[in-house]
């Protein structure tokens, strides 16, 4: 999913079912988990655990790729047994 983030906007902390990675495609991004900060520009690709807190901001705008695997995880539909 291509997410564009406006000056100021911020992705709040929240975990996903699936684990993820992010690509900055362009501009920067601040990313925060486990009590640890990471300021980004393009090019980075940052990785998430499944069920793992992290929260993404920019201060001046950006441009994200994410990529979730497997899609959908275990437990993304509430309804979901396996």
């Amino acid at each position: 999913m291509l997410i564009g983030l406006d000056p100021g906007q911020a992705l709040g902390d929240h975990q996903l079912h699936e684990r993820s990675w992010i690509v900055v495609l362009d501009g920067r991004v601040r990313f925060e988990s486990g009590g640890e900060t990471i300021d980004a520009g393009p090019g980075y690709l940052a990785w998430f655990d499944a069920d793992q807190r992290h929260s993404i901001s920019t201060d001046d705008g950006a441009r994200i790729l994410l990529l979730l695997a497997p899609w959908p995880g275990k437990g993304h539909y509430h309804d979901d047994a396996t």
